[in-house]
């Protein structure tokens, strides 16, 4: 349910200004775009157990350093004004920014932004989000990890201004999230999710075909 602050018509445009006092009021969270509100949709546990096994190991590497992680409910704002999101994670190196220093909930100056990608939130993460998140001065490096398979997509921005992909689907693979001196092995990402049980079930019976074939075509 929409709370009824935001049961407006989608047509109507919403300043900036309206989105942050009726966000601040909501029961559920909405991203923003250029006077549009979207509602948000709820997280499944696979997701969910992705980002809490990132942000254990993200936080276990920055104890004692200037970076900082945090979770899904950090808002994000974007382009003077004109876009809000909430990334899942969230590390700030140095002093966090926000855009009212009165009421210190939406940042201003991530490092590193990491998105669990979804079916249905696939498509808009990879590509209209992250074109957001390009333009945000204070990044350095955007990851998303999917929550169907082991698959990890890491974008950082090189000393030319280019973003540099790097992908991997191999469990043993360790990424390299230099944006904030910190490595950490996909395997400890997808710990405890059935997604290495399953991949693992494929090669057994890959395997397991390979060998009772010709037996049964004998």
């Amino acid at each position: 349910m929409v709370p009824p602050a935001f049961q407006a018509d989608p047509a109507e445009y919403v300043s900036p200004e309206d989105y942050l006092r009726l966000e601040r009021e909501a029961e559920f969270k909405h991203e923003y775009f250029q006077g549009e509100v979207r509602a948000m949709a709820g997280a499944g546990y696979m997701h969910n157990l992705i980002c809490a096994n990132l942000t254990g190991e993200l936080y276990t590497r920055l104890r004692g350093k200037a970076c900082s992680v945090v979770g899904r409910d950090q808002r994000l704002q974007i382009m003077s004004g004109s876009a809000f999101v909430y990334p899942d994670l969230t590390v700030v190196c140095g002093q966090p920014e926000f855009n009212e220093k009165k009421k210190p909930d939406t940042l201003l100056n991530p490092t590193l932004l990491v998105e669990v990608l979804s079916p249905t939130t696939s498509l808009y993460d990879r590509s209209d989000k992250f074109m957001l998140y390009r333009q945000v001065p204070s990044l350095r490096q955007h990851l998303t990890l999917d929550a169907q398979s082991i698959h990890a997509e890491l974008h950082t921005l090189d000393e030319l201004g280019r973003w540099v992909l790097t992908e991997t689907r191999a469990l043993a693979a360790v990424l390299d999230l230099s944006s904030i001196a910190c490595q950490v092995p996909l395997a400890e990402v997808y710990r405890t999710t059935d997604l290495t049980d399953f991949n693992g079930f494929q090669r057994i019976k890959r395997i397991f075909v390979v060998l009772l074939l010709p037996a049964n075509l004998s």
